[in-house]
C-alpha cells in the first residue's frame, strides 16, 4: 500500500491528529504535502507595498485543474463539486467543513454597513471560496451589477494587501481573518462557506476511512481543549506577521462535520454555479452525483 499524501487545507485537524498519533492508531502511512497548496501566497507582485496588485486568474479549481500532488486535498465545496464533475478526482461525500469566513475594511474605512459595498471592489481569489461565498453573500444585500469584484490571490495575498491599504475591502478566511481582526478590521458582511474534500490517485477506502476517522477524533479533542492547539495557527503564517497575531485571542478556525455531502447539496451547487455562469462549459463537466462523489 502505498503512502497516503496529505495536503493540509490552513486549520487545526491536520496538526491535532498527527500530534496526537490519530493517523498512527489508524493505521495510515501518510506524508503532509504542502508544496502547491492555493491558499498559500501566489503572486510576487504583493510583496510592494504600492500600487494596485496585478488580477490574479488563478486559484483553488485551477490547482484541481492542474492535478494536485497528493490523494486527499480541500478546497470550497463549489470548485470541488465542480472538479468531480469534470472527472479531475472525486469528491468525499461522507464529510465536510464549515470555514468561519468575512468581508473585512480597515477600521478607518467609510464602509459601515453592507450596503456600503455597492459599487466597490471587493478582494477574492479566482475560483475559490472567497469568490464564490463573496457573491452568494453579497447576491441578497446588492443588485447584481453593483458586487463588484477584484482577483488578487489566496487569503495570504489579500489579508497583506489590506494590511498594506491596497485594496478597500477584502473576503478573508482562516488565520489570515484572525490577523485583520486582531488589527481592528471590520466585518461587513459574513461569508462563512462550506469546504469539500477531493479524492485524487486510487487511495483505498481503507486509506481514506482512516484519515476520516483521524480527522474526526481530532475534532472532538478540539472542541473539548481547543487551547492546546491554536498555537498550530501559526504553521499558517510567515514568520513576519507572527508580531500581529496573538493564537489565544483566536477562534478554532474551520470545523469539521461528519454528515453526508448530498445529492440535493451536489445539485444545488451546480445550478447556483450555472446560474452565475462563473465555469466554462468545458469546466463544468457532466458527471452526475453517483459517479463523481464517493457515498
Amino acid at each position: 500500500m502505498t503512502k497516503f499524501r496529505i495536503m493540509p487545507h490552513s486549520r487545526l485537524q491536520e496538526w491535532v491528529a498527527e500530534e496526537k498519533g490519530y493517523f498512527a492508531d489508524e493505521g495510515l502511512e501518510y506524508e503532509f504535502i504542502t508544496s502547491g497548496r492555493a491558499d498559500q501566497h501566489q503572486d510576487p507582485s504583493v510583496q510592494s507595498s504600492e500600487g494596485a496588485p496585478r488580477e490574479v486568474k488563478q486559484g483553488a479549481f485551477e490547482s484541481m485543474e492542474a492535478g494536485r500532488a497528493c490523494e486527499i486535498s480541500s478546497a470550497c465545496h463549489w470548485a470541488v463539486s465542480t472538479a468531480a464533475r469534470s472527472d479531475r478526482g472525486r469528491m468525499w461525500g461522507h464529510a465536510y467543513s464549515v470555514t468561519p469566513s468575512g468581508i473585512w475594511v480597515a477600521p478607518e474605512s467609510p464602509i459601515k454597513k453592507p450596503e456600503d459595498l455597492a459599487g466597490v471592489e471587493v478582494a477574492v481569489g479566482f475560483h475559490s471560496g472567497s469568490h464564490f461565498s463573496g457573491l452568494q453573500g453579497l447576491e441578497k444585500i446588492l443588485p447584481r451589477d453593483q458586487i463588484k469584484l477584484q482577483f488578487v490571490g489566496g487569503p495570504l495575498d489579500r489579508m497583506k494587501l489590506s494590511l498594506d491599504r491596497r485594496v478597500k475591502a477584502a473576503n478573508v478566511f482562516g488565520t489570515p481573518s484572525y490577523v485583520l481582526e486582531q488589527q481592528g478590521f471590520r466585518k461587513i458582511v459574513d461569508t462563512t462557506f462550506m469546504i469539500g474534500f477531493l479524492i485524487n490517485g486510487d487511495p483505498t477506502d481503507q486509506q481514506l476511512w482512516a484519515y476520516f476517522n483521524a480527522l474526526q477524533r481530532a475534532q472532538r479533542e478540539i472542541d473539548a481543549a481547543k487551547e492546546l492547539y491554536q498555537h498550530y495557527f501559526l504553521k499558517e503564517l510567515p514568520d513576519q506577521y507572527h508580531s500581529l497575531f496573538d493564537h489565544r485571542s483566536a477562534g478554532t478556525g474551520e470545523r469539521l462535520v461528519f454528515e453526508p455531502y448530498t445529492r440535493e447539496m451536489f445539485e444545488r451547487t451546480h445550478r447556483w454555479l450555472i446560474d452565475w455562469e462563473l465555469f466554462s462549459p468545458d469546466q463544468m463537466g457532466s458527471l452526475e452525483y453517483d459517479k463523481a462523489v464517493a457515498h
